[in-house]
């Protein structure tokens, strides 16, 4: 399976997420959802609507990165907020007073937008909050690192990493979470029978690799990478100051870890490219899991929904 990734004739941008139950995949025209229910298969199809395919200039190298993860932030915060309302109503969770007192008073449509808005927000600050803040004010507590620089943003780097691996690791032996990866290495297995041009049925599907090159997985990683490396620049004692740099530094450390990213996917036969990818491949192992067939099936059809019709316009 390590070798699948050589063999693929053609490389998409289609991408995918998984879902509560299902899976989004997004293409360059439209992008699907589609979800397993007690009822049957519900599928969701809509524009893509990027922001950058609005404004040309967000679709610039280094701009497009940042553009491209808070828009699919956004609607991937969207996309499984609906999966989740397809949940039997006893898997539900119980509408709080402030989603009541929204939906009360703005209609719900509105209230879910405000909702998602508010998710993607909190969600952002939790991320800042564990591999900015923490690591950093935890180096601070170490004595005797005042003027060395290079240690502390290193000892940052691996307090960061630790938190990755652990809250992956702790995330993923929950039951939901397991079947949600199960989705995530249907969704990867789906694109690379694509990709290989093979039709797209359970048994083309199955013998794929659940390790994607060109994966969401893989790009947190080069961001946490990245900004290791991107610390021993940092040349200050202060902790708030340290911490203020980072954040300045981010977009940045985004900007070209989109780059990296593209670049590798586009040339994943390269040895460069390959040895970039690998430490995002061996994440996976965290990340997605074997899925059944009835997961493939929810990919397979989803990836049918958003395949343009005029060949090679999702190229990578």
């Amino acid at each position: 399976m390590a070798n699948n990734s050589q063999q693929v004739c053609f490389r998409t941008s289609i991408g995918g997420q998984a879902l509560m139950e299902g899976i989004l995949m997004r293409g360059p025209e439209k992008q699907a959802i589609v979800c397993r229910t007690e009822n049957g298969i519900v599928e969701k199809v809509e524009p893509v609507n990027m922001a950058r395919g609005r404004h040309p200039i967000l679709g610039w190298p280094l701009i497009r990165g940042v553009v491209t993860l808070v828009d699919s932030l956004v609607k991937g915060m969207k996309a499984l907020t609906y999966s989740a309302s397809l949940l039997p109503e006893d898997q539900q969770e119980e509408p709080g007073k402030f989603d009541l007192w929204l939906e009360k008073h703005l209609g719900s449509e509105k209230a879910e937008k405000i909702a998602i808005t508010i998710a993607a927000v909190l969600g952002v600050a939790l991320a800042l909050a564990l591999f900015i803040l923490l690591p950093t004010v935890i180096a601070g507590l170490i004595p005797g690192l005042e003027g060395r620089y290079t240690l502390r943003s290193l000892i940052e780097g691996a307090v960061k990493i630790v938190i990755f691996l652990a809250y992956l690791a702790l995330v993923a032996r929950m039951k939901e979470i397991k079947r949600l990866f199960a989705y995530h290495g249907a969704e990867h297995k789906t694109i690379f029978c694509y990709e290989k041009g093979l039709p797209l049925t359970v048994e083309n599907v199955r013998p794929q690799s659940r390790f994607h090159p060109r994966c969401g997985t893989s790009f947190l990683l080069v961001v946490i990478i990245l900004g290791l490396l991107a610390g021993l620049l940092i040349q200050a004692d202060s902790t708030l100051l340290r911490i203020a740099l980072r954040l300045l530094l981010l977009p940045v450390i985004i900007a070209l870890a989109y780059e990296l990213n593209r670049w590798a996917g586009r040339h994943d036969t390269n040895i460069i490219s390959r040895i970039v990818t690998w430490p995002g491949k061996q994440l996976q192992h965290l990340t997605t899991n074997e899925p059944d067939d009835g997961m493939i099936e929810c990919a397979i059809r989803a990836m049918e929904l958003v395949i343009p019709e005029e060949r090679g316009k999702d190229a990578w």
